[in-house]
């Protein structure tokens, strides 16, 4: 039902320009028996410590289980993608792992224990962010948080800057395989006029940061929810790629964290 609703809103709006030339997936949905294998598409691999804030986020719900990303925030705080938590009962959280299986420790939290954004939209891809509240954890040169943006920063648009990003999602487009370590690759922020040649208006708003994927390197399934860093200050939250693929070099977007800063404040009482 939803893919007739979004073709029917998608031709009424071709004259006003925002129909998509690419439809946007999100890396948790693009295969279709979600697992924790593989990793960013041409990343490299960490190493031990090199991404202290990045978590591992294993759900379970009733339509199965998948793997996302996440950012560690504050000792109780991890931020993730509204599609990660959506549909979720539980959650595992997998703290300082480079090797995949071999985290520091783990927690485990139920549904009561996040705060999806209330205007999260799956069909337009609206407001794709979500909190995760955790025991409280002690932090180390493994287990650390990742610094939110300042709110002076809110109006920079970090166009032709380099950031990172960082995840367990497949390594390719045909991968099947499991990938023992963390990956990361870095990625140019790209203008979100070229981003919604791509996706249209209707996705890529002015909440949305987007990366070219140039060098056949992004994001993939796996990797939803995890970080988009600049000069380790946290910018984005890994949320869409094309649906034709991770290794086509089409664009990838990611929730900018600068327009939830107000957001996440007002729920967690975390602050740049």
């Amino acid at each position: 039902m939803k893919v007739f609703i979004f073709l029917a809103l998608a031709f009424a709006s071709v004259s006003a320009g925002l129909l998509p030339q690419t439809l946007p997936v999100r890396p948790r949905d693009r295969i279709s028996t979600p697992s924790i294998t593989g990793r960013i598409t041409n990343g490299r691999n960490a190493v031990a410590d090199q991404f202290p804030y990045q978590v591992g986020l294993s759900f379970s719900g009733s339509e199965g289980s998948w793997w996302c990303g996440g950012s560690i925030i504050d000792n109780s705080w991890v931020l993730t993608a509204a599609h990660c938590t959506s549909g979720a009962s539980i959650v595992t959280v997998y703290y300082g792992a480079t090797v995949r299986t071999s985290p520091k420790f783990t927690q485990t939290v139920t549904s009561s224990n996040w705060i999806q954004h209330a205007s999260y939209v799956s069909l337009t891809l609206r407001n794709d962010i979500s909190l995760i509240r955790t025991p409280s954890v002690t932090f180390s040169s493994s287990v650390n948080k990742i610094a939110l943006p300042a709110i002076a920063s809110s109006y920079s648009t970090f166009v032709g800057q380099v950031a990172v990003a960082s995840g367990w999602g497949l390594t390719s487009d045909t991968s099947s395989s499991v990938a023992r370590d963390l990956q990361f690759a870095d990625l140019t922020v790209i203008a979100n006029s070229v981003c919604q040649e791509a996706y249209g208006s209707l996705v890529v708003t002015s909440r949305v940061i987007c990366v070219d994927g140039v060098n056949r390197t992004s994001i993939c399934s796996g990797d939803s929810g995890g970080p988009l860093a600049l000069d380790n200050v946290l910018i984005g939250v890994t949320s869409f790629g094309s649906k034709d693929g991770c290794e086509i070099g089409a664009p990838a977007g990611f929730t900018r964290v600068t327009s939830y800063l107000d957001w996440i404040k007002t729920n967690s009482g975390v602050s740049a």
